[in-house]
C-alpha cells in the first residue's frame, strides 16, 4: 500500500534490462554530435537528440558522463549536430565505438566547418545544427546538454534516414 492511495500496492524497481528493451521499441533517428576538446575535433554518435522549443530555438541532447564530447562543451566548445543519412551508417559505427583515439576522430568522415560556429559538420548530413549550450545537468547515469540553435542547414533531399530501432541500426522511407 502507498500513502497517497491505501489502496496501490508499491511497484517494483524497474530493472533497467527490460526498461532498455522497452526503449529500443522507440525508433528514432541518429545523429553525430561534434565538439572541440584541447584542439581536436571529437564526435559522437547519438541517438538521443531532442527538439525542445522554437523561442528561443533549443534542441536537447543526452551524453554519457564520459564523452569526449562533454568534456569538450564543458570546456566552453560549441556543439555540432549532425542528423544522418542511411547511407552514413558507416559514419554512425565509426563513431559509436568505445575507446576511439582522441586525435583525428573525423580523419574517416567527410565532413566541413560550420560558418557560424567554426564547429565540424559531417557532409552530406540531412540537417546540420551549430549551437552554443546554455546548460547541462546531471540526470541519472547522463548529462543533458540544453543547446541554443544559433545556425542550421535542412538540405532538400530524396535520401532515407537513418534510424535505431530495436539496437540496430536501419533506414526510414
Amino acid at each position: 500500500m502507498t500513502e497517497e492511495h491505501p489502496d496501490q500496492v508499491a511497484p517494483e524497481p524497474v530493472d533497467p534490462a527490460v526498461y532498455r528493451l522497452a526503449m529500443g521499441r522507440f525508433a528514432s533517428g541518429v545523429a553525430v554530435v561534434t565538439a572541440r576538446l584541447r584542439g581536436h575535433d571529437v564526435a559522437l554518435t547519438v541517438d538521443s537528440l531532442t527538439s525542445v522549443s522554437l523561442d528561443p530555438v533549443l534542441l536537447l541532447v543526452s551524453l554519457h558522463p564520459e564523452a569526449r564530447v562533454l568534456e569538450g562543451l564543458q570546456e566552453g566548445s560549441d556543439l555540432g549536430v549532425s542528423v544522418l543519412t542511411s547511407t552514413q551508417r558507416g559514419v554512425a559505427e565509426w563513431l559509436g565505438e568505445t575507446g576511439r583515439p582522441l586525435h583525428d576522430q573525423l580523419g574517416r568522415v567527410a565532413h566541413h566547418r560550420g560558418p557560424a560556429t567554426g564547429t565540424a559538420l559531417v557532409d552530406q548530413a540531412l540537417a546540420t545544427f551549430e549551437c552554443r549550450p546554455v546548460d547541462i545537468r546531471e540526470a541519472g547515469d547522463h548529462h543533458l546538454v540544453l543547446a541554443e540553435v544559433l545556425a542550421l542547414e535542412a538540405r532538400p533531399t530524396d535520401v532515407h534516414a537513418l534510424v535505431h530501432y530495436r539496437g540496430r541500426l536501419g533506414e526510414l522511407r
